[in-house]
């Protein structure tokens, strides 16, 4: 009877991580980069903005 309750805790843990991270994936990010890993690494980076920002720092 144990067995089987820990199971299906393990069970539902795994579900519930699988279930985060395709909410993650499909989940835009507000950092400015276009794209939903929200890293920049892709070409959805603004330069304009981010020399404007610069600008006004006086960098």
């Amino acid at each position: 009877m144990i067995q089987t309750i820990l199971i299906l805790i393990v069970f539902a843990g795994a579900v519930a991580y699988l279930g985060r991270m395709v909410y993650r994936s499909f989940r835009t990010r507000t950092s400015g980069a276009g794209c939903a890993s929200g890293c920049g690494k892709c070409g959805a980076v603004d330069f304009n903005k981010i020399e404007q920002q610069l600008r006004q720092k006086g960098i």
